[in-house]
């Protein structure tokens, strides 16, 4: 697989060494115990039991192998990228996310993979995160209402996924769904989206070497408000494309509708490159307010990712095809 290069971040470039060995201690605590503990809304939630998350866990205690991808640009802070998230299964608030997290049931977990693949089935996620190598990669994040983070997320490649189940020459396009459960989800019991939530990717950006999927950020398991526990990852795109808590992978020959496209496409488009030349039919996307900063920054073509990814539109018209 095709590699890029970027200096190496140390971990206390990342993170206070005292909060990471804190954290640290907390989630090994928690699965030692057996049993997730109850949290009062507000509190950071992050899954503590079972299968999948003592795995994650021990994976984690390994040094992994680290990439700075955001042009040395300062990290948001841990409780910035923890407390300031669009996640509307918990309510259309930025805080709704935060104040919910204990609502996600995450364990057990499994994904489904299906549709033009040689190897279909459910793979429950610990087998998933022994199945492939973990590296902690730093993004930048761009939101289409512009405003965007710097975060180091762990995950892999979603090309290894792909690969090891086999693509057809029928893949065109690769389709992602999150979980539906309306029961523990308030915001799933209103028409905010027609649910489940949907994304996709054509195929060669989902075999992209940048395209990954996360189980984790700031050396710890993902926390709920932040896509428990596991979710999408495209840093060139708008992260509305960046779907959470995903339980389905489904390869289709045929484009396939996206939630956001469905609801709005003349405000959400399929493609959904970060474009500041292509402004939001109701704001600017010249500029963003990057969160924990003063004033707001240039938007940069492709997130910042044009050397990388721009090839792959070279063909389309990027004002029509947004």
């Amino acid at each position: 697989m095709m590699r890029y290069r970027y200096p190496v971040v140390s971990e206390s470039e990342v993170t206070p060494k005292a909060l990471f060995e804190q954290r640290r201690k907390f989630l090994r605590q928690g699965i030692g115990l057996g049993t997730a503990a109850a949290f009062a809304p507000g509190m950071l939630f992050s899954p503590t039991s079972h299968a999948w998350s003592a795995v994650l866990s021990r994976r984690l205690e390994s040094d992994l192998p680290r990439e700075e991808m955001a042009g040395g640009e300062s990290l948001t802070p841990f409780e910035d990228i923890t407390t300031y998230n669009n996640f509307y299964e918990f309510g259309t608030g930025k805080r709704d996310p935060e104040i919910y997290a204990h609502k996600l049931v995450t364990e057990p977990w499994s994904l489904s993979i299906e549709g033009e693949v040689e190897k279909e089935g459910t793979v429950a996620l610990e087998d998933v995160i022994k199945r492939y190598p973990l590296e902690e990669r730093i993004y930048r994040l761009r939101c289409v209402e512009a405003w965007s983070m710097v975060i180091p997320w762990i995950g892999f490649p979603l090309a290894e996924l792909l690969k090891y189940h086999g693509l057809t020459s029928r893949s065109k396009y690769v389709v992602f769904e999150a979980i539906y459960d309306p029961d523990n989800l308030r915001g799933q019991r209103r028409s905010i989206l027609d649910w489940p939530y949907q994304e996709a990717l054509r195929i060669d950006e989902a075999m992209h070497p940048l395209t990954m999927l996360a189980v984790g950020l700031y050396g710890e398991a993902m926390p709920n408000q932040n896509g428990a526990p596991i979710r999408l990852v495209v840093p060139w795109k708008y992260g509305f494309k960046s779907i959470k808590s995903v339980v389905k992978i489904k390869v289709v020959e045929e484009k396939p509708t996206t939630s956001w496209h469905e609801r709005n496409p003349e405000e959400y488009g399929f493609y959904a490159n970060v474009n500041p030349e292509v402004d939001h039919p109701r704001w600017s996307q010249a500029r963003e307010r990057r969160i924990g900063e003063p004033g707001r920054r240039k938007t940069l073509m492709f997130n910042g990712y044009a050397a990388e990814v721009a090839h792959l539109y070279a063909d389309m018209d990027l004002q029509r095809d947004y």
